[in-house]
Order: structure tokens, then C-alpha cells, then sequence
């Protein structure tokens, strides 16, 4: 199948976005590392971090990449965009094998393969980015019938979960504060690619921003993520990061595809083999995420248990 010119330009960005952000971990670490051995670290509550080079240059690192993922929706679906964030994984693991000689398992290695074959299945069959010459064509499309309910579904759960459950079941079940941060980012992709469309146009000599809708679907981004921001804050805080990671990639990846396929109606112009193509993509690249997640202490702990085998073997017993 052959893929268009916007999509190659999304895909181009997804793919730099996901090097961008991969590498920034590591330097990020990097810096607090080196921080960490001059002053009081992160974990302890420190901020000497603040002053190193080292960790600015990381920050930076992923701000770029995060504003070509942004840039990325303004070109491609969000069915061939979200998936991709896999691949940033992929380049943390990889360069931390490497470069922070945290051991890469071979299970590890397996779960990078499973998303990179299940990244390139939905590259190859992604749907085409249908043409939008305004941002009240996005307006027209958020507000039929269809994506109305589906925002209004959204919201309800949101509430219901954040004054209802949030308060007796958000320490305990993380579930909670993972489902708030992914159904709200379906909502955030959904604006951030209208507003992404917005800036394309108006680069292109036809100003958007003349337009109420810009401004709200603006509006709506900036909402949608300090509400992700702070209950993914929440749940990191609480619960194993290792767990965390890929049950939100999972629900957050899901939402914004059932969203985009509402919204932008990007299965229309595709056959059921196509769609049952991209969905096998979609599956192995979540396969391949969680077993990287899953196994990804693997090696360290293999190594501490065999170093403690041979300390123990080592010892003298007691005399009975």
C-alpha cells in the first residue's frame, strides 16, 4: 500500500519524537547521577540537579521531542502517531544496555523486536491522512453526534472516578488514576492534533487563529494535560513505575484510537483486512511493551541472586 506524502512527514516526526524522548531518559539520568554525587539526590528531595548541565541538556532533549510528536499529528492519523510512542521505549532500553549498563534480558531484546514488527505492520497499513483546509472542518467533525457522546461518556467517567473513587479507592487500586490520565489523553490527542492542523495551516499563509474553535480546542490541551500531569503524578507516586508504564500505554493507546476512529473516521476508506492488519500491529507492539516493562529488572536480579548464592555457599554453616 502506497503511503502518502503527510504520512511519511508524521511518520518521519513519530520516529524522531520516539529517538528524542528515548535518549532524554538516559541523559536526564545521567545528569542526576553526576548531581547526585555532588549534593543531596532527587530521591532524597534534592535539587542540586538543577545545576547540572548534564540534565538540562536532557530536558531539552525531550521538549524537542515532544514538540515533534505534537507536530507529527498535524500530519498523520492518530492511529499511526500514538502507537509509535512505543519506539521511545525501545531507544531508552537499548541506550541504557549501553550507556548506564543496566542489563538488557533477552526477553528485553524480544519485547524491542515485537514492537519494532508490530510498528512497522501499522506504518504499512495506516489509513491516509484525509485533507482539512480549516479548523472549523475539525469543529464540524468534533461535534457530530457520534464524538459528542463520546465526550460526554468521557466526562461523566472522569467525574464519577475523581470525586467518587479517587477519594476511597485511588491509594489502593491503581486503576483509578490510570483510568483518569487515559481517558483524558484521548481527549488531549484529539485537540492536540486540531491544534497541531492549526498551526500547519496558518505556516501555510491561511491564519487559524482568527478562529474561536482554535482557541477553545488550545484551551482544551492545556486543560486536558495538567489534569494527566497531576493524577499521573499521583499514581507514579504510589504505585511501581514498572507496572504503571505499561497499563497506562496500554489504556491511553487504546482510548485514542477508539477517539480518532470516532472523531476522524480513519477506518472508512479501508477494508476489513487492512483494519484487522493494523490492529495484529497494534497488539504486538502492547505485547512487546509489556514484556519489556515486565522483564526489564530481570537481568540485575538474576545477578543479585546468583552474588548472594555464592556469598551464601561461601559461608561457613554454624555448628549445630
Amino acid at each position: 500500500m502506497s503511503i502518502s506524502s503527510d504520512n511519511v512527514r508524521g511518520l518521519a516526526l513519530a520516529l524522531s519524537s520516539g529517538i528524542f524522548i528515548g535518549s532524554s531518559f538516559i541523559v536526564k539520568k545521567k545528569g542526576l547521577k553526576r548531581a547526585g554525587a555532588l549534593g543531596v539526590r532527587a530521591g532524597a528531595g534534592g535539587f542540586s540537579y538543577l545545576y547540572e548541565p548534564l540534565w538540562w541538556v536532557g530536558m531539552i532533549t525531550m521538549i524537542v521531542g515532544e514538540i515533534a510528536n505534537f507536530a507529527a499529528y498535524a500530519f498523520a492519523p492518530a492511529i499511526l502517531v500514538t502507537p509509535l510512542g512505543a519506539l521511545s521505549i525501545i531507544v531508552s532500553a537499548v541506550l541504557a544496555h549501553f550507556i548506564l549498563k543496566e542489563q538488557l534480558h533477552i526477553f528485553g531484546v524480544l519485547g524491542c523486536i515485537l514492537c519494532v514488527v508490530g510498528s512497522i505492520s501499522i506504518v504499512l497499513h495506516a489509513p491516509q491522512e484525509k485533507s482539512i483546509e480549516s479548523v472549523k472542518q475539525v469543529w464540524f467533525l468534533a461535534t457530530e453526534p457520534g464524538f459528542v457522546v463520546y465526550t460526554a461518556l468521557v466526562l461523566v467517567m472522569v467525574l464519577v472516578l475523581i470525586f467518587q473513587f479517587a477519594p476511597r479507592y485511588g491509594d489502593s487500586h491503581m486503576m483509578v488514576y490510570v483510568g483518569i490520565c487515559s481517558l483524558m489523553g484521548s481527549l488531549t490527542v484529539m485537540s492536540v492534533k486540531a491544534v497541531g492542523i492549526a498551526l500547519k495551516l496558518t505556516f501555510e499563509g491561511s491564519n487559524q487563529f482568527v478562529y474561536v474553535q482554535t482557541w477553545f480546542f488550545t484551551f482544551v490541551v492545556i486543560l486536558c494535560c495538567l489534569t494527566q500531569m497531576n493524577y499521573l503524578n499521583k499514581a507514579l507516586d504510589i504505585f511501581n513505575t514498572a507496572v504503571i508504564s505499561p497499563v497506562y500505554y496500554v489504556m491511553f493507546t487504546s482510548l485514542t484510537i477508539v477517539a480518532s476512529m470516532i472523531m476522524f473516521k480513519d477506518w472508512d476508506s479501508q477494508n476489513a483486512s487492512q483494519i484487522a492488519t493494523e490492529l495484529c500491529g497494534f497488539v504486538t507492539i502492547l505485547s512487546g511493551t509489556f514484556l519489556l516493562h515486565r522483564t526489564k529488572d530481570m537481568g540485575s536480579t538474576d545477578s543479585t541472586l546468583e552474588q548472594t548464592i555464592l556469598t551464601n555457599s561461601c559461608t561457613p554453616s554454624s555448628p549445630s
